[in-house]
């Protein structure tokens, strides 16, 4: 059955969300941090100015009641289809999180089916946040953390050279933390809105919604 929802054929640019760590130490008390929010798109009626895609398939996104709508493409990370980019913040002036709540539309089926962010450096992804269906289970990567919602709030806080992977199901409660890692010194940062790996023979679709870059001060 085709996916009913109104698709956009435009063409979009450049931007960023939230978050909360010094050097590679998450604050215990986020509540305490102070956000200054960079940029915000609910999805009303179309993209905001800032994004551009990667191997635009118009056909198969959409935005519909306030969210960003993706069909699963099969292809991998290297040359997946859809992948909506904007500009990063510079991480070498602080530290930043961004956020998007993710719901799969179709139960996964495919391994390795996945929708989240994705962080691309000097053209490159070199490091995903993720629902993933991994031997029959959906779990957060990174860190393998068993998800049974269909939805999730996903948190990426970066700084110079770290990040910090946080999750909060049903965009409940307080978030947790599933890994912290090294980044790249700073360069051509980005960040995505993407999903990969679906099925080549059934139409999947992932939403996201409440995407936002957010500077985190203490």
């Amino acid at each position: 059955m085709t996916h009913a929802c109104y698709c956009r054929w435009a063409f979009i640019q450049h931007g960023l969300a939230a978050g909360v760590v010094l050097g590679t130490f998450v604050l215990s008390n986020p509540s305490s941090a102070q956000e200054n929010v960079l940029f915000e798109d609910q999805f009303q009626g179309g993209l905001a100015d800032g994004w551009e895609w990667l191997r635009e398939n118009p056909a198969h996104w959409c935005v519909r009641k306030g969210a960003l709508e993706i069909r699963v493409p099969a292809e991998p990370k290297e040359t997946v289809t859809n992948a909506l980019v904007r500009a990063a913040p510079d991480r070498g002036r602080g530290t930043y999180a961004i956020e998007v709540t993710v719901t799969n539309l179709t139960q996964p089926t495919q391994q390795y089916e996945q929708a989240g962010i994705t962080w691309y450096h000097d053209g490159k992804p070199v490091f995903k946040l993720v629902k993933e269906l991994v031997d029959g289970r959906t779990t957060i990567v990174p860190g393998g953390t068993p998800l049974e919602s269909p939805t999730v709030q996903l948190r990426l806080i970066v700084t110079a050279d770290s990040y910090v992977a946080q999750y909060r199901p049903d965009a409940k409660g307080k978030f947790q933390t599933a890994a912290t890692g090294k980044l790249p010194a700073p360069g051509d940062d980005k960040v995505s809105l993407q999903c990969y790996y679906g099925p080549p023979d059934a139409e999947h679709w992932f939403r996201f919604d409440d995407f936002q870059i957010v500077e985190v001060s203490q």
